[in-house]
């Protein structure tokens, strides 16, 4: 049945056209920007504590302790010459990782930054333009690169692994969420505020908790205080080993403690 119409003026509207008049044209645009920002899921059962949240503050001394000991940790750490692609977590850009990148190329690493700026969370090209990274450091060297990736920037490591195995000789991930409840954090609001994405729903095909295909070792830590230590942990067949760090979430890539699980664990994957 069409919808009833009324007159003004001599000119006839229906219903249905004075209701969707109100509607500015923008609207579904604003709706669909928001749609996945706001997306909300069950309650995680557990999250990591408050005490151990705020303890990430503590970043701006871990970072000078690492500059204070810089010249002792690029001794402590065995580089082989292998090249090193760093992948920076949510938000963070190349210059978050460079006390990394610094003394792992003292150490006689190769390391490098992912050339892509900040991280403001997946795209669907990402994997694509990580691929994109890996192929011209391959260039130089010719031989596979190992992924280092923080956070979110492990998640990249691991699907890139999958997607193009024949061109990673490795992964190491930094209190990076791959195993359980991926709400079981305190960032994946600000993950969704920022992608645009359902934390539980990437822009490309990913299967979190399904190891690599590669040599694969995830450093996780009992005070990191954005990621549930057991999310970053994860269990056996997820990886192929577990480091435990002493160290905050943001004092993986900063932080002594975390750079030297690093050395640890590239040395392990020639062990």
């Amino acid at each position: 049945m069409d919808a009833p119409c009324v007159c003004h003026e001599n000119v006839t509207f229906s219903a249905r056209f004075r209701t969707e008049s109100l509607v500015p044209p923008y609207a579904d645009a604003i709706a669909s920007f928001w749609k996945g920002r706001l997306a909300s899921g069950p309650r995680a059962s557990a999250r990591p504590s408050l005490s151990h949240l705020l303890g990430n503050a503590s970043v701006p001394f871990d970072i000078n302790r690492t500059r204070a000991q810089a010249e002792t940790l690029s001794r402590a750490i065995l580089g082989d010459g292998r090249h090193i692609l760093l992948v920076p977590g949510l938000m963070a850009s190349e210059q978050r990782m460079e006390p990394l990148r610094a003394i792992l190329n003292a150490a006689g690493y190769q390391a490098h930054g992912w050339d892509m700026g900040r991280n403001f969370g997946p795209r669907a090209d990402t994997l694509e333009k990580i691929d994109a990274r890996v192929d011209a450091i391959r260039r130089t060297c010719g031989k596979p690169v190992t992924l280092v990736g923080w956070s979110l920037g492990g998640l990249y490591a691991r699907e890139y692994a999958k997607f193009a195995r024949s061109k990673v000789g490795g992964v190491v991930t930094m209190g990076t969420p791959f195993s359980g409840d991926p709400r079981a954090n305190h960032a994946w609001r600000l993950y969704q505020l920022v992608s645009g994405f359902p934390v539980d729903t990437p822009p490309f095909p990913c299967t979190r908790e399904e190891k690599p295909p590669v040599p694969t070792v995830a450093l996780w830590s009992q005070r990191d205080g954005v990621i549930l230590p057991e999310c970053a942990r994860g269990r056996a067949g997820e990886r192929d080993r577990a480091i435990e760090v002493d160290c905050t979430h943001m004092g993986f890539a900063a932080a002594p403690e975390g750079i030297l699980a690093v050395g640890k664990a590239l040395e392990m994957m020639t062990a």
